[in-house]
């Protein structure tokens, strides 16, 4: 006996609706109530210079942050203003968007500085205010594994609360430790959640990444239905990482247990970081919405300092590889993006394979409606 259309419907969930990846209004209430009361990553640690005063400007949430290095090398991230009259501190227009103030922060508009710290240093010719009432408005920033988070919202639970079991998951791979080897920047024209779904299950991985396949087989596996994340997955026999050959002369990381030193790992740290771990190699991607239709997606390749600092280093086998995979990835996330526009579209629906994306619907939901 056939399955009915309405029993197959039975065995799916829906997805989040249409306004969710399409709506303009929906995106701002998204960045407002979602986005600004989460540990957001905006990058490297060392992204900010080490020495006192080093700076990077980030975009949270539509908010520009400004993250400082203070003279106890302790990074502080600031709201991008001036306490007299809101005057940007540095130009998000026209200045670059790292570098290292000489030695206070100092408003172009009245001359008022600040200290690294945030504390309002001068107010040339006003003299009857209370610094303390007018030191830089601060923000909530934590790091972890070698990156920062920021959050803009007052309250709410610590990084390490928020990252859950996955710091424990990945504890052996030295994420603090690693270096940039090569940093690959994409315009995608999809929803942020679009491309995260699609990070987080592999019903895909047959039909758009047949190269990925060949190297990791059983994603092509029924529908990847299969797969044990926490327990890494395996390449194909002779393969132990995430390069054109499915090899690599670089040393595995060091402390690694059996399973990490020949499988692939995945990890989304909502909202907007996802980490793949090989042996000898992490691509992390940080994903920065713009719009409920546009994200810019950083790819850094991350790799151990013993390995990047050899005169010989060259990570193009992982980088040429990641490349690849990620175009067929934007390519489908625009087109889904693209379907979703029609006005026929209300919903879509997950598989039983596709169960982890439930979780950004599951994540998305309660912080929509706290």
């Amino acid at each position: 006996m056939g399955v009915t259309a309405a029993a197959r419907h039975c065995l799916m969930e829906a997805s989040l609706a249409r306004a969710a990846y399409c709506d303009a209004a929906v995106f701002a209430d998204e960045q407002r109530l979602a986005t600004a009361t989460s540990w957001v990553c905006i990058g490297r640690s060392d992204s900010v210079g080490a020495g006192p005063g080093s700076y990077r400007l980030a975009s949270v949430a539509g908010e520009m942050v400004l993250v400082v290095r203070g003279a106890d090398s302790v990074l502080t991230a600031f709201a991008n203003r001036c306490m007299h009259r809101g005057t940007e501190l540095v130009d998000s227009v026209h200045m670059a968007s790292s570098a290292c103030f000489a030695n206070v922060i100092r408003c172009p508009y009245h001359f008022w500085a600040y200290g690294f710290d945030g504390s309002l240093r001068s107010s040339p010719w006003v003299d009857d205010i209370d610094p303390a009432q007018h030191a830089l408005h601060r923000y909530g920033l934590s790091e972890w594994g070698g990156f920062v988070f920021v959050r803009l919202a007052d309250d709410g639970p610590g990084l390490l609360d928020d990252l859950g079991p996955i710091a424990g998951r990945v504890e052996r791979f030295p994420l603090a430790d690693l270096v940039v080897g090569r940093s690959l920047d994409y315009e995608v024209a999809a929803n942020w959640k679009v491309i995260a779904e699609n990070y987080n299950e592999c019903y895909h991985c047959g039909p758009v990444h047949p190269e990925l396949c060949e190297l990791v087989p059983s994603f092509r596996v029924r529908g990847g239905s299969a797969l044990d994340w926490e327990q890494g997955i395996p390449h194909r026999p002779g393969a132990d990482t995430y390069t054109t050959t499915g090899t690599s002369q670089r040393a595995s990381f060091p402390g690694l247990n059996d399973a990490e030193r020949v499988n692939h790992f995945g990890e989304l740290i909502y909202p907007n970081l996802m980490l793949s771990l090989s042996r000898d190699h992490v691509a992390a991607f940080i994903l920065r919405p713009t719009a409920f239709d546009r994200t810019t997606i950083e790819c850094q390749l991350l790799f151990h300092p013993d390995e990047a600092g050899k005169h010989d280093f060259d990570p193009s086998d992982a980088v040429d590889f990641w490349h690849m995979v990620n175009l067929q990835d934007w390519s489908i996330c625009e087109r889904v993006q693209r379907g979703m526009a029609s006005r026929t579209f209300t919903h879509g629906w997950y598989a039983p394979m596709e169960d982890p994306s439930l979780d950004i619907r599951r994540w998305w939901t309660a912080k929509m409606n706290a």
